[in-house]
């Protein structure tokens, strides 16, 4: 399923087999798969347990998982399941403290998923948004471990608009962590721009859904363009 802006009214859904259509993309060459429990995310506890570790139970490459993911038994739990990177969104910026005992307890597997809808922090599945610019979050976990942070911008999420470049690259330029671009990939000249536009920056990679389901982008493409270096 993948939403536009963060509508649930506004979801397609693709595949209805989440691990088949998981293993499709590991086949198709990628290294990491990125997995969103969408309901999980608004109705702040795990819904779609049972698809993701199917997915689990499909594949090999590393799967990094966000939605409805609140403490610190809920990521030890995934962890044990098998997941490679929790994703920590509304956790983040409501308890900054998980995340920081998060780090200390799993380090290196602990990702901060910053959404914003113009320039501020939203959460709850992006039902809410916060007075807190991006980047203020995004400093509080500077010295935490946290293994990178994703920067989507709602407004494009989904709209094949082309991703938000200065934004995510200001993000970048402020922090130490790496970035992973996130949030309106539509073409190939979109990844191409985030490829120059990243060069000497963290950026360490990008988030591509709708654009590769509409096939507006193949995932044979994406991995020429970028190497081994896109997730």
């Amino acid at each position: 399923m993948r939403l536009r802006r963060g509508e649930m009214d506004q979801a397609t859904v693709y595949s209805a087999d989440p691990a088949a259509q998981a293993r499709a993309w590991q086949d198709a060459g990628f290294g990491w798969l990125h997995v969103v429990d969408l309901n999980g995310a608004f109705a702040g506890r795990p819904v779609n347990a049972d698809a993701v570790r199917a997915i689990l139970d499909t594949v090999s490459v590393p799967v990094q998982l966000g939605g409805g993911i609140r403490d610190l038994a809920g990521i030890a739990a995934w962890l044990d399941a098998g997941i490679a990177r929790v994703i920590l969104g509304s956790a983040a910026a409501k308890n900054p403290a998980l995340v920081v005992e998060a780090c200390r307890t799993f380090p290196g597997r602990i990702v901060v998923g910053i959404d914003a809808r113009d320039g501020f922090v939203a959460t709850e599945g992006w039902a809410e948004t916060s007075t807190m610019p991006a980047a203020d979050l995004a400093l509080r976990f500077e010295d935490a471990g946290v293994a990178a942070i994703i920067y989507t911008d709602i407004g494009r999420d989904g709209m094949l608009s082309g991703l938000n470049l200065e934004q995510t690259v200001t993000l970048a330029q402020a922090v130490t962590t790496p970035i992973i671009a996130s949030g309106g990939v539509g073409s190939l000249n979109d990844l191409a721009a985030l490829k120059a536009a990243a060069a000497g920056t963290r950026i360490e990679g990008v988030i591509v859904g709708r654009a590769l389901y509409d096939g507006r982008v193949t995932a044979a493409d994406a991995i020429a363009l970028f190497s081994a270096d896109i997730c």
